[in-house]
């Protein structure tokens, strides 16, 4: 997998010395309040999760989102994001992306790392849909997927259960020939 740059972040596969990293950013409920994950996890846990993930499809391995800290060459690590069940007939993939470090979140970082992963998927990939769950509640998500160009499919009603009550679920995508008209 190479490193994909873009402006202000790199994208890099995801190693073994980022399980503890994930496990605090797993472990943080402000950071899994939009996740499919909602329980906390051990670190045996994280690892067979890393386990699964690094022995599947490359292509779907999570990715390190990082910045560039100014005046230096250094790095940091403030999320992740993957692709999930690519369709090899389809050729779609869902997309699911954790800004981890709640410092740098509303700085279009997810919005900057989400456009080079779709450029990715569609230039790379030979993807032709790409797709996303977004939970009700989740309006910053969604206004960052609107940028980059995904747009509202449908609602699954109430299909989410948390914290004592039934959340929808939207679904947006991006279809490659909207990407190549508007990147």
């Amino acid at each position: 997998m190479p490193i994909l740059y873009a402006e202000r972040i790199r994208l890099r596969a995801s190693e073994r010395e980022d399980i503890p990293l994930f496990l605090k950013w797993v472990n943080d409920p402000e950071v899994c309040e939009f996740l499919e994950h909602s329980s906390v996890l051990n670190r045996v846990q994280e690892e067979a999760w890393f386990e699964r993930v690094s022995s599947g499809p490359r292509t779907e391995l999570p990715l390190v989102i990082e910045i560039r800290q100014p005046d230096s060459n250094d790095w940091t690590s403030i999320g992740n994001l993957s692709f999930m069940n690519i369709h090899p007939v389809n050729l779609s993939a869902e997309i699911g992306i954790m800004i981890g470090e709640k410092q740098y979140w509303d700085q279009g970082y997810g919005t900057e790392a989400m456009r080079r992963m779709c450029q990715y998927g569609f230039e790379e990939l030979n993807l032709h849909r790409i797709f996303l769950r977004v939970y009700e509640g989740n309006e910053r998500g969604k206004a960052a997927y609107r940028k980059v160009g995904f747009v509202y499919e449908g609602t699954m009603r109430q299909a989410r259960f948390h914290r004592g009550r039934y959340w929808d679920i939207d679904f947006m995508s991006i279809i490659k020939s909207d990407w190549v008209s508007n990147p």
